[in-house]
């Protein structure tokens, strides 16, 4: 609940400060002059940035254990499972947090955490990665997962998703009406044309690529975080640094939906993609779990 208070107050005053600057710039008076209230854009921006955001993630769990097919562990079938409950147990108290619904879904090596608040969030492994990897690193694998919630990652994303979104739904407003006023119409015209509509679209493409590199560089950045508090969790680093060193030679993100690879433990791009990755490269974690990048 903090992070969310925070960043929504980061987020309005933000919008704040941009109204100072377009004030004294004079751009202000110019706009509103000319047909456009920035206040009620303000508001529209917000709104259209955050409700997407806020709602998808109040809907994260229910999603992902709907895309993924994961199903909870009640009542544990098998060793495994009781084990698997055990040890998030275990590694979320270290964590200071409650324990988190845990599930199984089929797919290839993978695993993610999710959802709204970090005391009602919800960790999944798929079956090939508990197939896969010995115990040791499955543990070292769910530490990570718990360090995403217990570090707030998830609400923290999807907020930072919900800023920039605002930033592009605004300023992409603010191009299409100047370039519509200064080359596609005459002043007495105040209505919307045709110019605005088609600089708003073209913007919120360019101005969406860039938010999206924004986006991806902290979830980059949450992985390294994740990695170290695994590390922390369980006292050392070297079972991280085999799991990633695992998960380098077998791991697949193909058994998770588009809209939740950024929450599994495995990914990353090289070369011009490497901007828009939700994952570091398993080798430059490696490193940094090490102390050598």
């Amino acid at each position: 609940m903090k992070r969310i208070v925070l960043f929504l107050a980061t987020n309005l005053a933000v919008m704040l400060v941009m109204s100072v600057v377009l004030s004294l710039l004079g751009a202000n008076r110019f706009l509103t002059a000319n047909g456009l209230d920035l206040g009620s854009l303000m508001v529209f921006s917000l709104v259209v940035g955050f409700t997407g955001s806020i709602i998808s993630l109040l809907m994260s769990k229910p999603m992902a254990k709907w895309s993924t097919g994961a199903r909870v562990i009640g009542t544990p079938s098998s060793s495994t499972e009781l084990w698997l409950l055990d040890t998030v147990k275990r590694l979320s108290d270290r964590a200071g947090i409650a324990m988190p619904e845990v599930a199984v879904y089929d797919g290839e090596p993978n695993a993610f955490a999710t959802g709204a608040f970090k005391n009602s969030a919800l960790v999944a492994v798929s079956t090939g990665l508990l197939q896969s990897m010995t115990k040791d690193e499955v543990e070292a694998v769910l530490g990570h997962e718990i360090a995403h919630v217990a570090n707030g990652d998830m609400v923290t994303l999807t907020l930072i998703q919900g800023v920039v979104n605002t930033f592009v739904v605004f300023l992409a407003r603010v191009v299409g009406f100047l370039i519509d006023k200064a080359v596609f119409r005459n002043n007495d015209d105040r209505g919307p044309g045709i110019g605005y509509m088609v600089t708003v679209f073209v913007c919120e493409i360019v101005f969406g690529i860039l938010a999206s590199i924004i986006v991806a560089w902290f979830s980059r950045y949450r992985e390294f975080r994740a990695d170290a508090g695994s590390a922390r969790l369980l006292g050392s680093p070297q079972p991280m640094v085999k799991a990633l060193a695992r998960l380098g030679g077998l791991s697949s993100d193909e058994s998770l939906p588009q809209n939740f690879k950024s929450f599994g433990i495995s990914g990353g791009s090289s070369g011009l993609a490497s901007l828009f990755a939700s994952h570091p490269p398993i080798e430059e974690r490696i490193a940094a779990l090490r102390g050598t990048r």
